[in-house]
Formats: C-alpha cells, structure tokens, sequence
C-alpha cells in the first residue's frame, strides 16, 4: 500500500494501548519492534505523527480479569464503570470531546532502504516518533479545558 501511495495508519502501541489502566491513560506505552518505521524506511514515505486526545476516556479502564482474557484467548477483559454491571448497555462509549493534531512528517526519504535493518536506527526513529506524540498529548492535555467540551 505504501508503494502505491496510500496512506497507512498503525497504532504502535498495539493492544496495550487501550488495555491500560485509566491511571495510566495518555502515558504512551513501548511502540513494539518498530515494524511501523521499518515500513517506512523501506519505502521512503514519511511518518506522520498524531496524538489523539479524548479516545482514553471513552472506556475507563478501572479492571482487568486476566485469567478469564487468557481462558478466552483475548489480550484483556476490561472492567470499567459501566461494564460489566450494565451488561452490554456497559459498553456503549462514554461522550467526549476528542482533539487530533497530527505533527510535522518525519522523513525517511534520505536513508538507504538497506537502513530498515539497522535495529539501533529504527529504535532511534521509533523512539523519536514516540517521545514526538508523548510531548504533544502532554501540551494537549494542559490546553483541554474538560473531557467534555
């Protein structure tokens, strides 16, 4: 897709970015093995980055019941204040007001396709891309007024 032109979004967090606690919430967890960048680097396409604001409050994560998760192959069974005690009603998502910002590309162009198996490059770029999206959730969260509005 990306040799074509298509634009491609991944989640690098993967599940344990909405299986974290709700203490836990716009705290970035490890962005796996850089497969993402690789992707990137391999085809020379930029990586944009973008920090989405309000998604962490939909599904509060207050529980897990992870012996059930493993029982029923599922990467967690969340417990949130609605859920399970109102049944499927529970998982019906909470409103709030969500703020995307997408920041400047992150260029991969100027590296040899050979570079995406370098794992110190693309942990570098990984880690880059990742701190990029930490600082603006922090600067988005400090400008929200409310979860609500």
């Amino acid at each position: 897709m990306l040799r074509k032109g298509e634009l491609v979004g991944v989640w690098p967090e993967g599940f344990k970015g909405i299986g974290k606690p709700y203490s836990e919430r716009y705290k970035l967890q490890r962005f796996g093995r850089g497969g993402f960048v690789s992707a990137a680097m391999r085809t020379g396409v930029p990586i944009i980055p973008l920090s989405v604001v309000g998604a962490e409050e939909i599904y509060p994560l207050v529980g897990n019941i992870p012996s059930l998760a493993r029982l029923l192959g599922l990467p967690y069974i969340p417990i949130t204040p609605l859920f399970p005690l109102l049944g499927p009603l529970g998982l019906v998502p909470l409103p709030s007001k969500w703020i995307l910002e997408f920041g400047e590309p992150i260029r991969t162009d100027a590296y040899e396709s050979s570079a995406a198996d370098d794992p110190m490059l693309v942990f570098d770029l990984t880690d880059q891309v990742r701190e990029t999206i930490q600082q603006s959730l922090y600067r988005l969260l400090m400008d929200r007024k409310s979860v609500f509005g």
